[in-house]
């Protein structure tokens, strides 16, 4: 299978929402005080050219969030905590057909969750079976879910994803899932934290899982060293999700694609599974 990372322009976010500080709602104050910004991360976008069909995980940012009047002034993290630069090219429609592809051929859009730079390229994909979970559909409309990166005001009015229901099927430490292709190659799982209704795709691909973690951390390492963001929803469920995770590449080699990660691509590129050493201890 050929699989892609897109690139939909940069983000640079404040340090502490890379690693989080404090308990509770000091969190995310921490965060927005915070008087240092991380560089610029990448915004990753991912396409899988399956046998069954063309998927989609996530549609990175629209450049329309580079402009003034995008986001709500009322919003402090908007205003204060993120930084965007994002082009129309840049943008995933013109880089898939840059590619050869085009957004209407794919067949399933998987959403791990629809903050706006995960969500903000809906626009181009109508045609598209969007699949995300009912926790997170449901909890972007309410204020919390707003003030954390949602933006229900900016859906297309089409927008009608199908809702995961996940099944009691165990995928490794995982306890439930939900199948994607028919072949059994694609899984969805959820993985709480970052926000309560956050999924990640795992992808069998030969004798390694690829998994498209979205914004379970924001790099392989923080992973490894059960780092929590400064933003994350609940903090005792992206912990018990981090651990999930290195359980799963102790299992399996596991191949770990967070949305962020400068270090992503080079990773996908040579199928580079996490291993455990002195610096990343297995337990």
């Amino acid at each position: 299978m050929r699989i892609h990372a897109i690139q939909t322009g940069t983000v640079a976010i404040k340090t502490r929402q890379l690693q989080g500080r404090g308990r509770g709602p000091l969190r995310r104050v921490n965060t927005l005080l915070d008087p240092t910004w991380s560089a610029e991360l990448p915004i990753y976008a991912w396409v899988i050219e399956h046998p069954e069909g063309l998927i989609v995980v996530d549609t990175g940012e629209t450049a329309q969030a580079s402009t003034g009047g995008y986001f709500p002034r009322w919003n402090p993290y908007y205003r204060f905590g993120v930084r965007l630069k994002v082009a129309p090219e840049h943008e995933i429609g013109p880089q898939l057909r840059a590619r050869g592809l085009s957004p209407k051929d794919v067949r399933w859009l998987v959403l791990t969750h629809v903050h706006t730079d995960h969500a903000g390229g809906l626009a181009h994909f109508p045609h598209a079976k969007i699949l995300l979970s009912r926790r997170e559909y449901d909890d972007a409309a309410r204020l919390g879910g707003q003030l954390r990166g949602s933006l229900p005001q900016r859906w297309p009015a089409w927008f009608a994803p199908r809702l995961i229901q996940f099944a009691e099927q165990p995928v490794g430490p995982f306890p439930t899932s939900f199948p994607l292709t028919h072949a059994g190659d694609v899984l969805l799982v959820p993985t709480p934290g970052h926000t309560m209704g956050h999924l990640s795709l795992l992808l069998h691909d030969g004798p390694s899982t690829l998994f498209f973690a979205g914004d379970t951390s924001y790099t392989q390492q923080l992973m490894l060293d059960g780092v929590i963001d400064g933003v994350s929803a609940e903090v005792g469920a992206a912990r018990q999700t981090l651990l999930r995770i290195k359980q799963l590449a102790r299992e399996q080699p596991l191949v770990y694609l967070p949305s962020h990660d400068p270090a992503a691509a080079a990773r996908l590129e040579a199928r580079q599974a996490i291993t455990f050493g002195p610096n990343n201890p297995a337990r």
